[in-house]
């Protein structure tokens, strides 16, 4: 029996389709062991902007010399860098022994051993034959697990390229999802998190509504989820129903992770988005209205084409009005095959990144502001974890979402399991975590 390992890169949606790929090949007669042991790695890269191209390659590379050294026999790639540079990647990297696109993630088996035979194998299949779901291979913590709820994006975003490599938007039955969640919680999961390039778009292409309030309804009736938290919704889509599930539902934990992308009207329009920011304002203030103790979290992109002094400086007196609790900013990157990218008035890298950095520090001091506010509270931890560097036990609160924002520091008297809840008294704040102990 060969043996195999998987390396995902990038986002959380990757991940779930890397746990199906090690999943589909386990099933397959290979045995999954950690990458540096395998016969064969399997990269499952990240293509959607430069940094996530770039540690793609980097990773490649490493492993080639790996497989150069004899300690792997053959080497993989696959995932979005593979769907998008279908005809660069053999050429540019010889080492590579097969490039497979996403649409040939459910004939993973097949695909491998034709490469075993052949030397060499590379298959690209369209993009709709990438399945929605199936069996998975969990790399996170059983406590906590990952759904994608629908794969693509219809949003056509000038600066965006999942699209390109993704396609179109496909929505999850209903059934299909609540049988997979059901699973989770059986084997374990306290906490399920969805996930899509848009979540909030669920369902129209199946039901033809907006159908995200429904399925949280539906995920909620199951016995044993304590935690349900839901990413990356598109702003335009946020409905009343959505936020009135929200805050009636206790499973669902008050956290709305918004990619807004900017403030001034001009940059979103020519970004192909809504919105400006008086609107964009209203709404972070009608969801904190409806869904009391909402954590708002965004990501930003600084120095997209045509972006003026101005327009930063609209971008950044948005961000101080809001107070957004959790926010990420990015400099743009041009991405070839968007619209974006042939636009006049792209901007320096410098001026991009100098730009992301001020919204980055001017965040920090909210963060720690609105941190600090927290002392004295209590609140339930999710035990993930002990950190032997400072001898205390760590976890998220509701406020936290799996590897994108921080922990809760504690300290306790009777040892915890990771998995479970504490209630944690918080003490103090440094360097914008939170620490207290278990009462």
């Amino acid at each position: 029996m060969q043996t195999v390992g998987i390396i995902s890169l990038g986002c959380a949606k990757n991940q779930v389709d890397g746990e199906m790929l090690l999943a589909a090949l386990e099933a397959g007669g290979f045995q999954p062991v950690e990458p540096e042991e395998a016969d064969i790695v399997l990269i499952n890269t990240c293509g959607f902007i430069d940094s996530a191209k770039k540690e793609s390659i980097e990773t490649i590379l490493e492993l080639a010399r790996l497989k150069e050294e004899g300690a792997i026999q053959k080497l993989v790639v696959t995932g979005c860098l593979a769907e998008r540079y279908r005809e660069e990647i053999h050429r540019e990297l010889p080492e590579v022994d097969g490039v497979f696109g996403i649409g040939a993630n459910g004939d993973i088996c097949a695909c491998v051993r034709e490469m075993l035979e052949n030397g060499f194998s590379e298959k690209f299949p369209e993009k709709g034959a990438m399945p929605l779901c199936g069996a998975r291979r969990l790399s996170t913590p059983g406590f906590s697990a990952y759904i994608k709820i629908a794969e693509g994006c219809d949003n056509r975003c000038t600066y965006c390229a999942i699209p390109l490599i993704r396609g179109g938007y496909r929505s999850r039955p209903m059934e299909s999802i609540e049988e997979e969640a059901r699973g989770l919680v059986a084997g374990g999961a306290k906490e399920l998190v969805l996930i899509a390039q848009d979540t909030t778009r669920y369902g129209l292409d199946l039901y033809g509504a907006y159908s995200l309030a429904k399925l949280l309804k539906r995920l909620c009736a199951i016995e044993g989820l304590r935690w349900l938290r839901v990413l990356y919704c598109y702003p335009d889509s946020i409905t009343d129903e959505l936020l009135d599930v929200m805050a009636s539902e206790d499973k669902i934990v008050p956290y709305m992770d918004i990619p807004l992308q900017h403030a001034s009207e001009k940059i979103l329009r020519a970004m192909n988005r809504r919105g400006s920011r008086q609107s964009l304002t209203a709404l972070m203030e009608k969801i904190r209205e409806k869904v009391p103790g909402v954590v708002l979290r965004t990501t930003l992109i600084t120095g997209f084409p045509g972006e003026t002094e101005e327009d930063f400086e609209e971008l950044a007196g948005f961000v101080k009005d809001v107070g957004f609790e959790r926010l990420g900013c990015f400099a743009y990157s041009q991405e070839e095959g968007t619209p974006a990218a042939e636009m006049p008035g792209q901007l320096d890298e410098d001026v991009k990144e100098r730009r992301a950095e001020l919204i980055t520090e001017s965040q920090l001091d909210i963060m720690e502001r609105k941190s600090r506010e927290l002392i004295g509270r209590t609140l339930s931890v999710l035990v993930e974890g002990f950190e032997e560097e400072t001898g205390q036990w760590y976890g998220r609160s509701y406020m936290d979402a799996p590897d994108v924002d921080g922990r809760v520091y504690f300290t306790c008297e009777a040892e915890p399991v990771p998995g479970d809840f504490v209630e944690v008294e918080i003490e103090d704040c440094v360097d914008g975590e939170l620490t207290g102990v278990v009462i």
